[in-house]
This record gives C-alpha cells, structure tokens and sequence, in this order.
C-alpha cells in the first residue's frame, strides 16, 4: 500500500499565492468599510486607523488560514483549487489550536529569507518549518 503524496514546493506556492490573492481582496473590502466608519465619525486620528488595520489584516488571515484548515476540508482555498490537504503529521485533521499554531509557526518560517518555506523543497516528507514546529504535512489528494 502506498503512502500519502506529499505536496512540494511549488504548488504549495501556488496555493498561497491563490490564498493571498482572495485575503487582500477580502482585507480590502474590510479597509474600506472601516475606513469610511472612521472618516464619518471624524477620523482624526489616522495613527489609530493604521493600527486598527493592521490589527483586523492580522486577525483576518488568522481566521482564513485556521477556520479552513482545521475544517473537514482541511484545506483553503488555494489549496482546494490544486488538491492539497493539511493534516497531522499522524493523517488527523487539525484542530483549530494546532491550525492557529501552524499559523503563527509561518512568521518563524520567514524571518531569516524565507529558508523556513524553503526548507519544504528539500525534506523528505516536503515539509516546511511551521510543518515541522506545528506536527503537520501537506498532502495531494
């Protein structure tokens, strides 16, 4: 019996690409509503608006990653769109703590010239640095 396909590099990239394409939209969307709230109510202080933003983009990402990838899909939507999946390292489906884990695992991932995305070229089960510190795998299928 053979064992999960594990998704490389490039389509994990293209998925994220998928996925940064529909929360920038959606994240503008949601700028434009508290924007016009903010400047019909005075809008003032444009410091606090930036921050307010940048909080919600925050917030908002968070949710898409981990609401749909700890769902019985196990997958968002970019990653929907070329059949990858997100799971435990075990073939679980994550929880929503481990979802929101693997998250915020991405910010490690990144801070020294991405090598923690990089890595997911060059392991053996293709996994990248927030696979590894949140337990998980992303397969085709």
């Amino acid at each position: 019996m053979q064992g999960p396909v594990y998704a490389g590099f490039w389509l994990r990239f293209v998925a994220y690409i998928i996925d940064a394409i529909v929360v920038n939209i959606a994240a503008y969307i949601l700028g434009f509503i508290v924007g016009l709230a903010i400047g019909f109510g005075g809008g003032r202080d444009a410091q606090a608006m930036q921050l307010v933003m940048g909080i919600l983009g925050i917030v908002l990402a968070w949710l898409y990653f981990a609401l749909q990838e700890s769902s019985a899909a196990s997958a968002t939507l970019g990653k929907r769109a070329l059949g990858l999946r997100v799971l435990c390292s075990d073939g679980a489906r994550l929880s929503f703590g481990r979802a929101t884990g693997r998250f915020f695992a991405k910010i490690i991932s990144g801070i020294i010239l991405m090598i923690g995305y990089i890595m997911a070229a060059f392991t053996d089960r293709k996994r990248a640095l927030h696979d590894m510190i949140a337990d998980t795998v992303v397969i085709k299928g």
